[in-house]
């Protein structure tokens, strides 16, 4: 079976590949590509199928239509069992973290392209990858300690790594939203472009690393995310499942969510 043949037919994302780069997009527009269940599962299907891909070097990843990733889809979320047992209830609240792993694991490199609004877990998402690039537009936010719940998904780590804990307290624990241009500033971006030339800035970008030998792209991935891991390490996330859920039984959290669900109908 030829590589092209074994494309996966998946049903929130499209999934591509042409020579050594591959497009990976998340494909729920009319949900501004919030991040449902099946979603999660799908993008770390495909984090394996690219890994499996030797011939790909990189990978974009981005968002269609007008948002790269409105976080996690709550209704989604809410209406996946009427009564779970308490695994399926951990298993849940722990599937975004093994997406953000999966992503991060990926053997291509990863540039993320976001345009339009990056929230929640879409900048979890984003964090995830290897390098970013903004249209000058697009506006940020981690609105969950507003909506009642802690940031999970290795998150926290990952964002202490690229911004430092200072800022990443004040922007998990405001909820404020913030600007491309503050986003590269503070270092989670390594560029920002025209929303007119996003396209075309992130498809060079992924060209020139893609023109680099496979051993050395795959060799300094794997160098620099092992020593950002020494600095911040991810693997105690796997905890936060334990905090979302802790959340949930929260009296105060749960009248927060109640609160921030109401003002938004």
């Amino acid at each position: 079976m030829t590589e092209a043949a074994a494309v996966p037919d998946f049903s929130t994302l499209l999934v591509s590949a042409e020579g050594p780069i591959g497009r990976l997009t998340l494909n729920r527009p009319e949900k501004l590509n919030a991040l449902s269940g099946e979603l999660l599962n799908e993008l770390i299907l495909a984090s394996k199928w690219f890994t499996d891909r030797t011939g790909v070097k990189v990978v974009l990843v981005s968002g269609a239509g007008r948002a790269f990733c409105a976080g996690a889809d709550l209704t989604s979320f809410s209406a996946a069992g009427s009564d779970p047992s308490e695994e399926e209830r951990r298993d849940g609240a722990d599937l975004g973290r093994r997406m953000a792993d999966a992503v991060t694991g990926m053997r291509p490199m990863t540039v993320a392209a976001i345009q339009g609004h990056c929230v929640g877990g879409g900048l979890v998402l984003a964090a995830a990858c290897d390098l970013r690039i903004a249209a000058e537009d697009t506006r940020f936010s981690i609105p969950e300690v507003d909506l009642g719940i802690p940031l999970a998904w290795g998150g926290i780590p990952r964002l202490v790594r690229e911004i430092g804990p200072a800022a990443t307290k004040e922007l998990v624990l405001t909820c404020r939203e913030f600007d491309a241009r503050e986003a590269r500033e503070l270092g989670f971006l390594n560029r920002t472009v025209d929303p007119d030339r996003l396209e075309g800035q992130a498809w060079e970008l992924a060209e020139k690393l893609a023109s680099q030998p496979a051993y050395s792209l795959e060799l300094t991935k794997r160098h620099v995310n092992a020593v950002a891991e020494e600095s911040g390490s991810t693997a105690d996330a796997i905890t936060d499942a334990d905090g979302l859920l802790g959340a949930l039984g929260d009296p105060e959290s749960l009248r927060k969510m109640g609160e921030y669900l109401a003002r938004r109908g």
